[in-house]
């Protein structure tokens, strides 16, 4: 029992650093083409590639933690995945100053392999979310949530070809505030349920008292 609960650890591991690879090396390529051609959401989903990067490497790092600790970390990534929101918000103010439209095509092709990416992260950590707890499920929850965000940029870049106008990107950047957000509530929770879950465990089962 102790040997497959080993192995499976070890392969939520394995898992959890190709999707940190994954997002560390698409993080470089959206930073570019988003400072390249002046787009505030395409920057802003580059900051979740990064953000997505450390939340998976520091879940390789916490597998191995008791469940309160594991409970503690997630309540700490809940509060990582919101600095993207942060940069997403200064970014759409600044923007909203000048709202100059970004090149459509490049941000297009940038927001297609990134949705590519966040699918093939998605699909590698659903087999193994529930094995992590929120750590996991974390990571599961944001490569989803970062599809959509992706899919909603190639739109995005469709509808400027046609208008011509920043303000399109301008408003996906608060979108992409809001998913953060929604997303980074969902993992406190689950966070906070697991720490009462370790609470109560400790309840039934208290540790033995030294006798001397």
């Amino acid at each position: 029992m102790v040997t497959s609960s080993s192995d499976a650890t070890r392969a939520v591991r394995r898992v959890v650093l190709t999707v940190a690879a994954l997002n560390a090396a698409y993080f470089v390529v959206e930073l570019v083409v988003a400072l390249a051609i002046s787009s505030v959401s395409l920057l802003a989903d580059s900051v979740d590639f990064f953000e997505d990067a450390a939340i998976n490497l520091l879940i390789a790092v916490a597998l191995g933690w008791s469940l309160l600790a594991r409970a503690r970390l997630g309540r700490l990534l809940a509060i990582v995945i919101v600095v993207p929101s942060v940069v997403a918000l200064v970014q759409a103010v600044t923007k909203a100053l000048e709202p100059e439209a970004p090149a459509a095509l490049p941000l297009i092709i940038a927001a297609s392999g990134g949705a590519l990416v966040n699918v093939l992260c998605a699909v590698l950590l659903a087999r193994h979310r529930r094995v992590g707890g929120s750590l996991v499920s974390a990571a599961w929850l944001v490569a989803r949530n970062d599809v959509v965000i992706n899919v909603a940029i190639v739109a995005m870049g469709l509808i400027t070809l046609l208008v011509v106008s920043g303000w399109p990107d301008l408003i996906l950047g608060v979108l992409i505030l809001a998913l953060n957000a929604s997303a980074a509530a969902h993992i406190w929770r689950a966070a906070h349920d697991e720490t009462l879950a370790a609470r109560a465990s400790r309840a039934a089962h208290p540790a033995p008292e030294n006798r001397s």
